[in-house]
Order: structure tokens, then sequence, then C-alpha cells
């Protein structure tokens, strides 16, 4: 039987041809020859249309290093590509419209938004959503503040943090404090605003119909520091959907996101829940309800859209216990494994993916012949 090949699909990040993820890549390649699989990584602006032919990028473990090579299009294509304002990802659209026939591990999932709607029609996971709205103007806020003393605006198609905007509202019903980081994910001046200002303020910053207007979630531990926790679900070999893992994060000092790009930390999720909820019985249940959720929520999304065979779930979970499922990642990074300390977890979230893309190319083989 001829060696399957995977592509690993991902976008330059500028001009200079630089990859966020190589290293994790690397690893990729490495363990998917141990499963019997040929791996190699490949952006849409490689593919030679005229020789039907990719530009690959290939990592020789004995050299240590990474070569090119032109290679035929592979039997199975693992995207990983995010949205990014660029020619480059409007090649990745063309991309995708000309070779929808291949075999996609995943399909893209929808705007943050739309996951929203969809998830929220079922009433198993009404309990999980917080209050969402599509931020259409000032009004959309003013009526969230008066349920909530604390909102976040996010953007729809936003990731790592950027664009986040924390409004909570005073003692002192005239004003507002606002915290929040920018595109480049740099936290702003947390400032004191009067409610008049707070219009144009927004105004500033191009939301309408481009931002999520959502319920605050206290999340604040003792040390003001915001935490929350991120869940990594996948399908194991059979094409199963499977809980690989949880870990807790804690944000910078200042930010309103625990994201660790944006200088968070990861704690293992036991470790962080312990200290959160006091009562281990209730500990227990969370990490039960959790763990349904996650798989739930996966197969659900996958029935409703196409192909997926990995999600991230972020989590916020108050102090009664309560849990709240902030957004869904299609693509996600798999590093707070392996800063929580725990290499074979680690192992798995990468391991995954490629057992998965093994086990279909197994049987779509065996239902060919």
């Amino acid at each position: 039987m001829p060696v399957p090949v995977l592509g690993i699909m991902t976008l330059y990040l500028n001009d200079r041809k630089y990859l966020e993820e190589k290293p994790v890549y690397q690893k990729m390649i490495i363990e998917g020859r141990k499963l019997g699989l040929d791996v190699y990584v490949f952006t849409p602006m490689d593919v030679s249309e005229k020789k039907q032919r990719i530009y690959a990028m290939e990592y020789e473990p004995k050299k240590g290093g990474w070569t090119r090579k032109w290679r035929q299009f592979p039997d199975m294509i693992y995207d990983r590509c995010r949205i990014q304002q660029s020619v480059r990802f409007d090649q990745l659209l063309r991309f995708r419209r000309r070779y929808s026939h291949l075999t996609f591990l995943n399909r893209p999932l929808r705007n943050k938004w739309t996951i929203y709607e969809v998830l929220s029609k079922r009433t198993e996971f009404s309990p999980y959503l917080p209050e969402t709205h599509l931020f259409n103007s000032f009004t959309d806020v003013h009526h969230m503040l008066k349920k909530t003393p604390v909102v976040f605006l996010k953007p729809i198609n936003g990731t790592g943090g950027r664009g986040i905007l924390r409004i909570e509202r005073m003692k002192d019903p005239s004003y507002y404090y606002i915290q929040g980081r920018n595109q480049q994910r740099k936290i702003i001046t947390p400032q004191k605003i009067h409610t008049s200002r707070l219009g144009p303020f927004l105004n500033s910053w191009k939301m309408k119909d481009r931002y999520l207007v959502q319920q605050g979630i206290h999340v604040e531990l003792p040390d003001k520091r915001v935490h929350d926790y991120r869940m990594l679900v996948q399908k194991d070999r059979e094409g199963v959907w499977q809980l690989t893992g949880i870990a807790g994060r804690v944000g910078a000092p200042g930010s309103v996101t625990s994201n660790l790009h944006g200088g968070g930390r990861a704690v293992s999720f036991g470790e962080m829940l312990d200290k959160w909820i006091e009562d281990e019985e209730s500990r227990g249940q969370i990490s039960k309800k959790v763990e349904r959720l996650g798989v739930s929520v996966a197969s659900y999304l996958e029935n409703q859209y196409d192909a997926l065979c990995e999600l991230a779930l972020d989590l916020a979970i108050n102090k009664k216990g309560d849990i709240y499922l902030l957004e869904v990642n299609p693509k996600p990074a798999r590093e707070v494994f392996s800063q929580i300390g725990d290499p074979e977890l680690y192992r798995k979230a990468i391991v995954r993916p490629l057992e998965y893309a093994a086990g279909l190319y197994a049987r779509k083989n065996a239902a060919t012949k």
C-alpha cells in the first residue's frame, strides 16, 4: 500500500515568508513518519496551477533543517490557516474553491457571531452561553450594561485577544471604566470615561457589524488577574471525538484577556480549579460537565458545517461553578499543554490529528477496494 501523504496548509504571516508554527510542524513531520505518514507543509502561494505541483517545505530530522521540493498534491489536507487581512488570505480562498474536491481533515468554521447563533438554537447549550449580541450601535452596549456590570466587546473574527474591550459600570452611574487591547495585542491605557463620551469612543473603533457585545463573567483572581480555561477536543484514529486536555490560563497584569501571546501564563486545570472552586464535589461535577460539553459542541458543529478534526473551546467558570463557553477556535494552538509542563499531553495534542489522518486514509482505501 502506498504511503499516505498529508499536506499541512498554512499561511505566511508576512512577505518574508515567516511561519508562526514552524516548530510545531517540525514535530508533526517527525511524529507522522512514526505513524507511516509522509507529511509536508505548504501555503497556497506555493501552489503552481500550471505544473499542478506544490513547492513544499520538508523537514529532514537527520540534517536538522528544512528543504524545498516540488511535490504532487497530498492525499489529505490539514488546514491550519487563520484569518488575516492580506493578499495571502485571498489566495487561500481561491485555493479552497478550486480544490474543494480534495480531502480536507477540517473545513473552515464561520465567524464567532454565526457560531453563537448556531449553538444558541440548541437548548442543551443555552445554559453555557453568555448573553451575546451583534454590535450595531452604542445602544447595544448601554442595554447590556443595564443587565450586567461588565461587558466585553470582541471582534467577530479576532484571534489572540486583539481588539478586545472591557467596559465596567462604575458606582457613579455617570462613568464607565474601559480596559482592553488594540489590534497589535498591546494593552491600552485604562481610562475612566463619562457616559456622554462612550458613544464617540466606540465609534472610533469602527465596530459596526464587526464586533460582538458579550456579557462579562467574573473571573478575576485575588491578585486582580483574569483567568479562563482552554479545552482541546480532537478526533481519534477511528474518527471519534475525544477530550485531549484542559489547561488554565492566567492573564498578564492589567490585561482583560488570558491569551498566552498577550503575556498570559498556563496553569494545570486541576491546580487552577482547586484554587478557584473550594468544594471538591463541585470540582468533580465541573470536570465531567466540561468534557461532555466539549465533545457535544464539536459533534454538533461538524454536523452543521463540514469536516472537522479538532476544536479549542475557551471556557469561563464563575465562583458558583457555572460554566460559560466564551468562544470556539477551529485552528487551536497547543502550546498551553507544553507550558504547564505536561510533555505527554502536549505530544498527544500534536499526534491526534495525524492519527486521525492515518485512520481516515485507511478507511477510504478499504472502502475503495
